[in-house]
C-alpha cells in the first residue's frame, strides 16, 4: 500500500492544530519577554516608562499649540499617554512579529509547528507591555482626576481586540515578507515611525478638515481602536462612520497578512 504526502489544497487555517499546540503560544511568549529585558536595570518599568516619557515630551512641545487648536476631551498629557499606550501594542507587535521568523529561523529548520504562533506570541508580548502601562495609566488618571466611565469596561478590551487583529495582519505579513527579502527587517522601523505621526496617537481626528487627510484618517486600522479606547475614559460619543471604514481597514490588513503567511510558510524553513 502506498501512501502520498501532499499539501492541502484548500485554504486552512489549521485552528485545531494551533489549539494542539497552544502549549508553543506560552513559551514562545515568556521566551521573548524574558529575551526582550534581559540584563536590563529597570526591567519591566522600560513598559511604563517608554510611553510615559513620550507622552510628556510631545505635551511639552506640542501640547500647548494642538490643545488650542482642537477641542480635546482630555488634558493634552492625558491624550497622549492614552495613545501612546495602545500605539505599543501595534508598534510592538509590527516590529516583533515582523523580524520573528528570522530569528526562529533555527527552530523552523529543526522542529515543526504550525508557524502563526511565532508571529501571534509575538504581537502577545506588546499586549504583556500593555498591561504594564495600562495599570499606571490607571493610576495616573487618578492623580490627574480624569474619571472613567463604565463604557470602559467594554471599550478597553474591544480596543485592545483590534489593535491585535491590525497588528498580526501587518505583522504576519511583514514576516512572511522578511523571510525572502531581509531588506524588510530595516524597513519596518522606519514603517512605524511612518505610520505614528499618519495615526491620531498624538493629535485628534478633528486636527485636519481636509476631505483626503480625513479620508486617510479614517483608513488606518488604529484610527478606531484609539477613538474607541478614549471613549472608555471619557465616556464620549464614538464616530462610527468613520471607524466602521476603519475597523473594515483593520479586517482587510489581517486577512491580507494572514492569506499571504499560509501562502508561503511551505517555503519558511527553506529561505530562513
Amino acid at each position: 500500500m502506498e501512501f502520498e504526502i501532499k499539501p492541502q489544497k484548500k485554504f486552512s487555517l489549521g485552528l485545531n492544530e494551533l489549539w494542539e499546540y497552544r502549549e508553543l503560544f506560552y513559551f514562545f511568549t515568556l521566551r521573548d519577554i524574558k529575551v526582550k529585558y534581559k540584563q536590563t536595570v529597570l526591567g519591566f518599568l522600560w513598559a511604563v516608562l517608554q510611553p510615559l516619557i513620550m507622552a510628556l515630551l510631545f505635551s511639552f512641545f506640542l501640547g500647548k499649540a494642538i490643545s488650542s487648536y482642537t477641542q480635546l476631551p482630555l488634558p493634552y498629557e492625558m491624550f497622549a499617554l492614552s495613545g501612546l499606550v495602545l500605539w505599543g501594542i501595534f508598534s510592538s507587535g509590527i516590529n516583533n512579529a515582523g523580524n520573528s521568523m528570522v530569528s526562529n529561523a533555527n527552530i523552523i529548520k529543526k522542529i515543526y509547528f504550525p508557524r502563526l504562533i511565532i508571529p501571534i506570541s509575538a504581537v502577545l508580548v506588546g499586549v504583556f507591555d500593555f498591561f504594564m502601562a495600562f495599570a499606571v495609566f490607571i493610576v495616573y488618571c487618578f492623580c490627574k482626576d480624569v474619571p472613567f466611565s463604565w463604557s470602559g469596561l467594554i471599550y478597553f478590551p474591544l480596543a485592545v481586540i483590534l489593535t491585535c487583529i491590525a497588528a498580526f495582519g501587518a505583522g504576519s505579513f511583514l514576516a512572511a515578507l522578511n523571510v525572502k527579502y531581509r531588506d524588510v527587517r530595516y524597513i519596518i522601523p522606519f514603517l512605524v515611525q511612518f505610520l505614528l505621526f499618519i495615526t491620531p496617537v498624538i493629535y485628534p481626528t478633528n486636527i485636519t478638515q481636509n476631505v483626503y487627510l480625513k479620508g486617510l484618517l479614517a483608513l488606518n486600522p488604529m484610527t478606531a481602536p484609539l477613538d474607541i479606547f478614549r471613549a472608555g475614559i471619557t465616556n464620549g460619543a464614538i464616530n462610527w462612520e468613520t471607524d466602521l471604514v476603519s475597523i473594515t481597514s483593520s479586517l482587510g490588513v489581517f486577512i491580507i497578512g494572514l492569506v499571504y503567511f499560509k501562502k508561503t510558510e511551505a517555503y519558511f524553513a527553506d529561505l530562513a
